[in-house]
């Protein structure tokens, strides 16, 4: 999704020849280019990583060339314009079958799930592209979320209960409190030598939740980097402001910086908005409600130079918007940016280097503690690198 945009859909005919739709509204694969039909799935857990083997054909390689080698650090030209070949064909599939699945109902209302429903890119599309006219998209669409549709099965199915939940958020996973925090840097400061500890780290305790807020918005709009660790964790892939690195999106190099102190990643892959949920039309066009950053619009074309840190080579973004009645401290911490700068929107990424998105207290300050960052914001506990 993110490098398509550098890309021509130069193999679109070549996908569309792997896989085609048919006239009752679903698809099919052509199996002569894949192989796991035909030889299994051959998967190792090597020094306890799983790697999945081949599971396409030499007629695929045939068709797109040699495959690329995955130390590479090259992606665009002949790559981007697989992917974007890929985007194309992905988005007619995905329009089809949904076509055929409003012919066949007559409903406008749609919920997806599974792994494709995380392309975002297409789900940014369903008012412009579908029949449908609401649509929901739960934050943890792919395998992860089998769990609710398993204990919904159980609630809803075999104990014939009554249908009662909305998912209006995804802090659903651990929180900690002010304690375990406490007992955190505890520790590190007594493992100062292993864990990386600096002594000209200052540690302050910030309880007005005003004030906490004010002081991290001033941090961001200065161009520092800030960890920003609050409430339960997120269910699902995306940080959504309780796991989450914030930055200053008006800066069009931040980007780079984050990339280069932090998190290393592909040069194509773009940065994503929290915005606030009363500001997200203004900043987004065709905007529908977008709680779970799982969804791209385009930003509109007199805001793009506001948020260049966060608008993709093809102009777009992938928003969350951020509900007060749902969290409102980063609620908060986002108003006070807007306060500040004038833009109602702060850079979110997943609090991570090369890891999972951190979960606990300990996980948080060893990645503040080894990386680039400026500022890591504990629950109430300000820590800030002198």
């Amino acid at each position: 999704m993110g490098l398509a945009p550098y890309g021509q859909p130069t193999y679109a005919d070549t996908f569309r020849r792997m896989i085609r739709p048919t006239p009752d509204g679903l698809f099919e694969l052509d199996l002569d280019y894949f192989a796991h039909q035909a030889e299994g799935i051959h998967m190792t857990w090597e020094e306890g990583a799983p790697t999945i083997g081949r599971l396409y054909s030499h007629k695929m390689i045939e068709a797109l060339g040699s495959p690329r080698e995955p130390a590479s650090t090259e992606y665009f030209g002949h790559w981007a314009d697989i992917a974007a070949s890929l985007q194309t064909v992905y988005e007619e599939i995905f329009f089809h079958v949904l076509d055929g699945l409003q012919r066949k109902t007559g409903l406008t209302n749609l919920c997806l799930a599974g792994g494709c429903a995380l392309n975002s890119t297409a789900n940014g599309k369903l008012l412009e592209r579908s029949r449908f006219q609401h649509f929901f998209i739960q934050p943890a669409a792919s395998d992860d979320g089998t769990a609710i549709g398993a204990a919904f099965h159980v609630w809803n199915e075999v104990l014939g209960k009554p249908r009662t939940f909305q998912m209006e958020h995804a802090y659903l996973g651990p929180g900690f409190g002010p304690k375990d925090v406490e007992q955190a840097i505890s520790r590190a400061k007594a493992m100062a030598e292993s864990s990386g500890w600096d002594k000209t780290i200052k540690v302050e305790q910030v309880t007005n939740e005003d004030e906490l807020c004010r002081r991290t918005a001033k941090a961001v709009a200065a161009g520092k980097i800030v960890g920003w660790f609050q409430g339960r964790m997120e269910f699902g892939p995306r940080a959504l402001g309780n796991r989450s690195i914030v930055c200053d999106p008006r800066r069009a190099d931040m980007k780079d910086t984050l990339n280069e102190r932090i998190k290393h990643r592909e040069t194509y892959r773009p940065f994503a908005p929290s915005i606030l949920s009363e500001n997200l039309a203004d900043y987004f066009e065709n905007s529908f409600p977008a709680p779970f950053m799982i969804t791209i619009y385009k930003v509109r074309e007199d805001k793009r130079k506001d948020i260049p840190a966060t608008t993709h080579v093809d102009q777009s973004g992938r928003p969350q918007e951020v509900l007060k009645q749902t969290n409102p401290r980063y609620h908060k911490l986002i108003s006070e940016f807007k306060k500040e700068t004038g833009v109602p929107v702060v850079l979110n990424t997943s609090f991570n280097e090369h890891e999972p998105i951190v979960c606990t207290p300990e996980e948080a300050l060893r990645t503040f503690l080894k990386t680039r960052m400026d500022v890591l914001v504990l629950g109430d506990t300000y820590l800030a690198r002198g």
